[in-house]
């Protein structure tokens, strides 16, 4: 479509990874293994959790929706991931780039808010132990989660109508495995001034409130914990946030995946397309498969309760 001396892009090329037919063939095996171990896995816990009533406490319930939202986060980009290795076609629609980053959004900021609760969750444990169970109610965690998706969603709505207001022009290549929105700006041909200042803020706000509450929650846990006297005591208290502690790291703790986080709310002329390209891999394929395995493998109640139902299959087949 013509629009004064521009042509506005109504389709994307995804160039991948790489132009190499029999490297491409390599990494659709790998990305195809990775994918259907992540499924498996996330899959296995949720499934775990919901029929093994010694995981209905609520540390557990955030637990599954967290492997939920993984088995969502990994959907949202390795199918289009395996298929770009194998086809030949690597276009991709507006409207189809539109729902790849809205998606991307939802669980995003979704996992921002939840990793939050969980926090939360954690530092009522182990600083009001006695309150916990009250405190902590089904109808409380429900909320919560809740209250992380409909965040979640409000965000990703307002991130996507924000960046797909632009009008984009140009090459319509991007450099990147995914939909991702700093090559998208850069193909703008509007003025970012104003879509730049709404980004700083949506994303600013989302991921500065939830850094601050996951802070302030185990700066507490942590006074607590010094407080109790026995080394065991110690050990106990802080192996119940261990995992969690993992993954808000993998989250946002390394410095590319600050990048990776905080990128979409920087000027677009900062953003380098050839950067960030293993971290972003990282960040949308990997970590995913991570989570499950984090709150599984030093679990003695999720192995026991695997353990349990591999019994019942094997004694009812």
């Amino acid at each position: 479509m013509e629009v004064g001396n521009h042509t506005i892009l109504t389709e994307f090329i995804l160039m991948g990874f790489t132009a190499d037919t029999r490297l491409q063939l390599i990494l659709f095996g790998i990305f195809l293994m990775v994918y259907l171990m992540t499924l498996s896995g996330n899959m296995t816990l949720v499934i775990l959790i919901w029929i093994d009533s010694r995981l209905h406490t609520p540390m557990y319930f955030f637990i599954r929706n967290l492997s939920f939202l993984d088995l969502w986060y990994t959907s949202v980009y390795t199918p289009k991931i395996v298929v770009n290795c194998v086809s030949e076609d690597k276009r991709i629609s507006l409207a189809g780039c539109g729902a790849q980053v809205f998606f991307s959004c939802v669980v995003a900021y979704t996992e921002c808010y939840l990793l939050a609760a969980m926090a939360y969750d954690r530092h009522m444990a182990i600083c009001n132990p006695l309150l916990y169970s009250g405190t902590m109610s089904s109808s409380l965690c429900t909320g919560l989660v809740a209250g992380s998706y409909i965040g979640g969603f409000l965000n990703a709505i307002a991130h996507t109508a924000n960046t797909f207001c632009l009008s984009f022009c140009g090459k319509n290549i991007i450099d990147h495995f995914f939909c991702d929105v700093p090559p998208l700006v850069k193909m703008s041909c509007t003025d970012t001034k104003v879509y730049e200042k709404v980004l700083l803020g949506v994303v600013g706000f989302t991921v500065l409130s939830s850094i601050l509450a996951i802070l302030i929650s185990y700066f507490n846990v942590l006074l607590a914990i010094l407080r109790i006297h026995s080394a065991t005591g110690r050990r106990k208290a802080f192996s119940t946030c261990a995992s969690h502690l993992i993954s808000v790291m993998l989250f946002y703790g390394s410095l590319k995946k600050k990048k990776k986080l905080f990128m979409y709310s920087r000027p677009s002329s900062t953003y380098s397309l050839e950067r960030d390209k293993v971290a972003a891999l990282f960040y949308t394929v990997v970590n995913p498969l991570l989570n499950p395995l984090i709150y599984s493998v030093r679990n003695k109640d999720v192995k026991g309760a695997l353990r349990k139902a591999l019994q019942i299959i094997r004694q009812r087949g």
